[in-house]
């Protein structure tokens, strides 16, 4: 545990817990979703027969069904148990994805990937609530940061595999998603939750007590906090490729490097979270500095005149994503009561969908609408920039008035 504890700190020891192990493996899975189809999407173009406007539509259909599907499957897993889920999650994410290998038609490829996103909806939410109910105070934080470090490796390598696999030949790539199925098979195995992961309750009530938490303006500042990572990381993610490809005469592989160092950076930044709620007396200070670190990161990468210029921007919007994001995610597990902790993790889950959901549609729109009056690549790295406008002022909003209103706790 020697060299655990240098890299998180002190509760490195959670991962001695079996059931966090099983829960690791799952978090090898979750972010294929999006990371796998990142460098491909410029390589699928003519695959499919779009145009580079309506590409960003195979971002949007996997994570349009979260915001509605999300909420409900939190519901769910506090009622009969996160197992039960996370096992029907992963089967349905690894099948639906490994399917896309065999269509090339359009309106096919977003219909499985829409299935893709309803089975990933009971995948990452219930792995993070699930990380809840096994620790508290600096200890989950510091579980939710190991748990967001794998999660951080599996974006390292899977891009670079994914770049990789396409030169061969653009169906193989999707092969890799049929891990989900015996990562489903070893959950529903060896799987052992907690006794607090269900309350066996009334439904209604429920519904009516996760209502009024939300009516807490706190609450709301930080699920609208919550959306402003995930529009930053997948601005990032949806025009990467065009950006290298493109612009930088990179290669499908240059742009799954891109994506992999970025995932690499975030996994650190995750690592660190632990050690920052312990350190400081809220989490005002980290959450605003990664906020400015993501924006500027992804400033970086839109205005790169070279590939080593977009490495630079990858690892600084990856690194302060991975902070971001993970200290949000923690926040509301703390927040929550054990009893609707998945409901309310799956709502801030579903915070984020709603913002990556949308980024990659309003930017497809922008650049679009951009491109006859001002050309494609000013159009594209222009509204990167409206992005990151757009995000860091809404998360240096919402983080100050949480703060104010006593929601960021270190505990």
């Amino acid at each position: 545990m020697g060299l655990a504890t240098r890299l998180v700190g002190d509760d490195a020891d959670v991962v001695a817990d079996p059931r966090f192990r099983v829960i690791l493996l799952g978090s090898v899975v979750s972010p294929m979703g999006a990371s796998l189809v990142s460098p491909l999407l410029d390589s699928l173009v003519g695959v499919y027969g779009v145009s580079e406007a309506r590409i960003g539509l195979v971002m949007a259909a996997f994570t349009a069904p979260a915001i509605v599907a999300i909420p409900l499957v939190g519901l769910v897993s506090d009622r009969y148990g996160r197992k039960p889920v996370l096992t029907a999650g992963l089967a349905t994410f690894g099948a639906a994805g490994a399917a896309l290998a065999f269509t090339a038609d359009f309106r096919t490829v977003l219909a499985l990937r829409l299935l893709q996103g309803i089975g990933f909806t009971g995948i990452a939410p219930v792995l993070i609530a699930a990380t809840g109910d096994l620790f508290t105070g600096d200890r989950e934080a510091t579980a939710q940061g190991v748990r967001f470090t794998t999660v951080g490796l599996s974006l390292a390598l899977v891009p670079v595999l994914a770049g990789l696999l396409v030169a061969l030949a653009w169906q193989y790539p999707f092969t890799l998603f049929a891990l989900g199925l015996p990562a489903a098979a070893v959950v529903h195995v060896y799987f052992e939750e907690p006794a607090t992961a269900t309350n066996g309750g009334d439904s209604a009530r429920n519904v009516r007590r996760l209502g009024a938490a939300l009516r807490r303006p706190r609450l709301g500042l930080v699920l609208l906090g919550r959306t402003v990572p995930s529009v930053l990381w997948f601005g990032f993610l949806t025009y990467n490729s065009i950006v290298v490809v493109r612009f930088l005469d990179g290669s499908p592989g240059a742009a799954g490097a891109l994506v992999g160092v970025a995932s690499v950076a975030s996994s650190i930044g995750g690592t660190q979270v632990g050690r920052l709620t312990a350190a400081f007396e809220t989490r005002r200070v980290p959450l605003l500095a990664g906020t400015a670190a993501s924006g500027l990161g992804l400033a970086g990468v839109a205005l790169a005149p070279s590939l080593p210029v977009a490495g630079v921007g990858a690892v600084v919007v990856g690194a302060g994503f991975g902070v971001v994001l993970t200290l949000y995610r923690s926040t509301i597990s703390t927040l929550a009561p054990d009893d609707l902790r998945g409901s309310l993790v799956s709502l801030g889950e579903s915070a984020g969908r709603l913002g990556s959901t949308l980024t990659p549609v309003a930017m497809g729109g922008a650049v679009a609408l951009a491109t006859p009056r001002y050309g494609f690549e000013a159009a594209v790295r222009g509204t990167l920039l409206g992005v990151v406008g757009c995000g860091v002022a809404v998360g240096v909003v919402a983080v100050v008035l949480a703060d104010r209103h006593a929601d960021l706790t270190a505990d």
